[in-house]
């Protein structure tokens, strides 16, 4: 049941992006421009249906890792794939001393698991399959098709939105409502400050909601929630020793904020990391007494 309410309320908050997405278009060229976007909205979906984990592995500079180079990793991500119960995903290093990691792919059968270099030097093994545990959960409940999406959606509003803004600096937008443009310059003003800070809460709400899902399938995956409570301490000073420099639309994959300070604090992609930590201890009972059970 959950699961039915995590889905329907992703779908919703995917719609609304959309919309926002008609609504802009709409603001630049009226009925055109949002028929316009539609097919662009449309076409934006199914490219990122598609090549959305090509794009993040890329925009991350992660490259993918043989056996041989990483043999540690691969061993613990194919224990851990087995015990989730997808097939094991393909393996990918980030050469950042930044620690962090994220998954991407759009079904079980297409995932990839990506992790930093510094990711690998802070954690011991137990805290590592933590993090791995983490993002195959992520992998298994289809949240990195619907994550890549949203953050799709979202950079495409703001990408509209500069364009309506140069459109008014450059006298595209008059104001006369005959051609399709907004009301006044007013209002294309409010679409253009309101609609890429809409479009981003959005996406934060989305991303926030599955990260305590994660959070808590991967410790049923591992068995034990706190090496991963561990983890999540030990990533939070790190990234604030070595930030991580992501695009934007992009940082709600990782799994903690890559970025920190102004903006970045005001919309963080994750909740608070303390607020984790104290949700994966209180799963410390339940979590061993349902591993103790599969065991018998």
């Amino acid at each position: 049941m959950n699961q039915f309410w995590n889905t329907l309320k992703t779908t919703l908050f995917l719609g609304a992006l959309t919309g926002l997405f008609l609504l802009i278009g709409g603001a630049i060229g009226g009925a055109t421009g949002m028929m316009v976007a539609l097919l662009l909205a449309i076409a934006m979906n199914m490219g990122a249906w598609w090549f959305s984990d090509k794009l993040a592995l890329k925009f991350s500079g992660a490259r993918e890792v043989a056996p041989a180079e990483a043999p540690e990793l691969h061993r613990l991500v194919e224990q851990l794939s087995a015990r989730a119960g997808i097939p094991k995903p393909r393996v990918y290093l980030i050469d950042s001393p930044a620690p962090n990691a994220f998954a991407t792919g759009r079904s079980p059968a297409k995932g990839a698991v990506a992790v930093t270099a510094g990711l690998t030097q802070l954690l011991n093994r137990e805290e590592l399959a933590g993090v791995i545990a983490h993002e195959l959960a992520h992998i298994k409940h289809r949240d990195t098709l619907i994550s890549s999406i949203a953050a799709s959606v979202a950079g495409a509003v703001s990408m509209i939105a500069d364009m309506l803004m140069w459109g008014m600096i450059f006298g595209g937008m008059n104001g006369d409502e005959e051609e399709g443009g907004p009301a006044n310059a007013v209002g294309g003003l409010a679409t253009i400050v309101l609609a890429p800070i809409a479009a981003l809460l959005i996406q934060l709400a989305i991303s926030r909601s599955r990260e305590y899902g994660a959070d808590a399938e991967g410790a049923r995956i591992l068995g034990d929630p706190l090496p991963l409570a561990s983890a999540l301490e030990k990533l939070e000073a790190g990234v604030r020793v070595n930030p991580m420099e992501v695009r934007p639309a992009t940082s709600h994959l990782f799994i903690v904020n890559p970025m920190v300070g102004g903006l970045t604090g005001l919309f963080r992609t994750h909740p608070a990391t303390d607020k984790r930590i104290a949700a994966l201890r209180a799963l410390t009972l339940p979590v061993k007494r349902e591993a103790e059970a599969s065991m018998a």
